[in-house]
């Protein structure tokens, strides 16, 4: 990962807490760290954590796909991981897919 990676993911966040209304200092209350390391994050200063990134998306709606990548997930995308799975496998499939969903 290179520091413009981490730029770009402070991007995203700053955008979801502009959509969302609150201050820096907010948001960094809602995740539960200090303000200061929170604008280090925007900034592309700091890492998310894996935990922190299903922190933000557990409160601040920002979907981990999308936070890291800037890719939003799709119905074809979604479509793409049934593709090649075999038919009798797919209710399989959708239930290890829903399990990792209630994991976020």
């Amino acid at each position: 990962m290179s520091g413009d990676l981490y730029s770009q993911i402070g991007e995203r966040l700053r955008k979801q807490r502009g959509k969302m209304g609150i201050s820096q200092r907010e948001a960094a209350q809602l995740l539960g760290m200090s303000t200061t390391y929170y604008g280090e994050i925007e900034r592309g200063c700091r890492k998310l954590t894996i935990a922190r990134v299903l922190e933000v998306y557990e409160k601040m709606g920002l979907e981990p796909t999308y936070l890291l990548t800037g890719r939003v997930m799709t119905d074809k995308a979604y479509h793409d991981i049934f593709k090649d799975c075999p038919r009798e496998k797919e209710r399989a499939l959708e239930q290890v897919l829903k399990s990792i969903a209630q994991l976020y």
